[in-house]
């Protein structure tokens, strides 16, 4: 068999930038070879996506529900769509991913109105919950249905069982909902070395949208319905909001291959201690200093903006925040599933050279 593609890029060449960066693990790519071949029923009506629900049962109760999407935006927009009412609001940390990073989706596709509270480290608290949560009844103010966290959040911190359940407990106390964005929830799982349903189902959470393409999918994400009383519409909002796969199968399979086994962990372990691995070794690097705790597979650094923009000519990676001050920046370096030793040592290495040029 021939093929009139090219490969285009440097396969042995790795980034610090962002887990979405790498590949398709090889046992996920496999499985959608094995999907492949003659027909299957259309739009999720096929063997792969019936056999998805029992997969995301075992790791979540069996009552749950999961529809596959294509990406997080649209897993967590149809999630919190499916949760509010057009004079609802959602209460969320100001650097949530849906409030900074989501290009206006939840406002513009979803209609949804955003509630945002500053936070010190990502994380709500039901102290924090409260700053926004206020004004039922009020006709003049959007009445707050959904509190939205994420874990791991934003700034790579993690939500402990017990603050989760805290969260949901005070939340449902006000009548409301939880949501959580698992984009990384794989990785925060393996740091806390706990099931993925303490973190949702026995913790409180009604909805969660499990990532899947930051830990080794080709694509796809899920809305994972964990309270069938929180979500009204999501089959018809996924497909209004153009999200209902026609060869869903090929979305379903990976899901299989990646939380059918071990395959999850394996990659959430990897890309986590990787990231330990590089944070214990430039915090012994003269003008850089790691910001902020690693908790899964994020670190966060400050060193000088010179530096940091000669590094990324070799290795690509973000500024977090530039206003550090005295030519100083904060950068953020993630690592993936394939981040290898080697990978993290020869960053170093050019992170030194740069520091002493």
């Amino acid at each position: 068999m021939t093929t009139d593609a090219v490969r285009r890029h440097e396969p042995e060449i790795k980034t610090f930038a962002s887990d979405n960066y790498a590949g398709i693990h090889p046992e996920v790519l496999e499985a959608i070879a094995l999907a492949n071949g003659g027909h299957q029923v259309s739009y999720g009506d096929d063997a792969y996506t019936e056999a998805l629900q029992g997969v995301f049962r075992r790791h979540f109760g069996d009552h749950v529900e999961a529809l596959p999407v294509f990406n997080g935006t649209a897993a967590n927009v149809l999630s919190l769509r499916s949760m509010c009412a057009p004079w609802e609001a959602v209460v969320c940390p100001d650097s949530a991913h849906i409030n900074t990073d989501e290009g206006g989706a939840p406002e513009v596709t979803g209609g949804l109105k955003l509630l945002p509270v500053a936070t010190p480290d990502g994380k709500l608290t039901p102290e924090l919950i409260d700053q926004q949560a206020w004004g039922f009844g009020d006709v003049h103010r959007a009445q707050p249905r959904v509190v939205s966290i994420s874990n791991a959040t934003e700034l790579g911190t993690l939500y402990t069982p017990a603050e989760i359940k805290a969260v949901c407990d005070h939340a449902h106390e006000l009548g409301m909902f939880v949501h959580l964005d698992g984009s990384r929830i794989t990785n925060a799982a393996a740091a806390l070395d706990v099931p993925l349903r303490a973190l949702t189902t026995d913790a409180g959470v009604d909805m969660l949208s499990f990532g899947g393409t930051k830990i080794g999918l080709m694509l796809g994400e899920a809305v994972v319905v964990l309270n069938p009383s929180a979500a009204k519409g999501l089959p018809y909002l996924r497909k209004t909001g153009m999200q209902l796969a026609s060869k869903m199968r090929f979305v379903s399979v990976q899901f299989e291959a990646l939380l059918g086994g071990d395959l999850w962990l394996r990659n959430a372990r990897q890309a986590n201690g990787m990231a330990r691995r590089l944070a214990d070794a430039v915090r012994g690097l003269p003008g850089v200093r790691v910001a902020r705790e690693v908790e899964a597979n994020a670190v966060f650094a400050i060193l000088p903006g010179d530096v940091a923009d000669r590094l990324r000519k070799r290795f690509r990676f973000y500024n977090w925040n530039e206003r550090i001050g005295g030519g100083e920046v904060e950068v953020r370096w993630m690592c993936a599933f394939d981040t290898t030793e080697a990978d993290v040592d020869a960053f170093v290495a050019a992170l030194t050279q740069e520091l002493h040029a």
